[in-house]
């Protein structure tokens, strides 16, 4: 089974899949954090390979509700239609089996509603991240470790989880705390999906 990890730079899906005895690459703009099979540079290079599944996690800065404050500026100068149109492009790859995994967002409008809505503390971590997968050739993503969630509560009455309020704080380095891949679920995914 040959395995493309899309739009990963942390090797936490890749390696979960190596360490299940496939042959599995990550690709992204950036270097990959942690060594292992990477190419850096744009996923469209190396897209028509012959990979029998694909995991992607195509940008959501401009697709994610969390933003929906900013969607007009998004809409207006295009970088909505772009983030939109590379999901699109990536859900539409000949790749047999494809999971595109996204926060809620403006695809499941544009494109679709998504076949599942994971939360990490369903794969054993105690934290809360609503993440929706779009599916083709793949069952459902099943529940390895429930677990209760951590729960941080605002003066404002709002709650987050522990880790997200550690994310804000971070500052620029935010979002890139965030979109690193929970390892339960990247396990999960190579567990339930290599022998399919």
């Amino acid at each position: 089974m040959r395995v493309l990890v899309a739009c990963e730079y942390s090797g936490v899906v890749r390696d979960a899949f190596i360490r299940g005895g496939v042959e599995a690459m990550s690709c992204d703009l950036l270097p990959t954090e942690t060594p292992g099979p990477h190419y850096q540079g744009d996923v469209r290079d190396v897209l028509d390979y012959p990979w029998d599944l694909m995991i992607a996690h195509p940008p959501c800065t401009n697709l994610s509700v969390s933003g929906a404050k900013h969607f007009i500026g998004k809409r207006l100068n295009g970088s909505q239609q772009s983030g939109a149109s590379f999901f699109i492009m990536l859900a539409k790859s000949n790749i047999p089996k494809i999971c595109l995994e996204n926060p809620v967002s403006v695809m499941s409008t544009l494109y679709g509603k998504p076949d599942q809505i994971i939360q990490p503390y369903q794969f054993g971590h105690t934290s809360r991240k609503t993440t929706c997968l779009w599916l083709k050739g793949l069952p459902k993503l099943q529940p390895t470790n429930i677990v209760e969630p951590e729960i941080y509560v605002c003066k404002n009455g709002k709650t987050f989880s522990k880790d997200y309020m550690v994310a804000l704080k971070a500052g620029n380095k935010r979002g890139h705390l965030r979109s690193k891949t929970y390892q339960g679920i990247a396990d999960a995914m190579a567990d339930q999906w290599v022998n399919l």
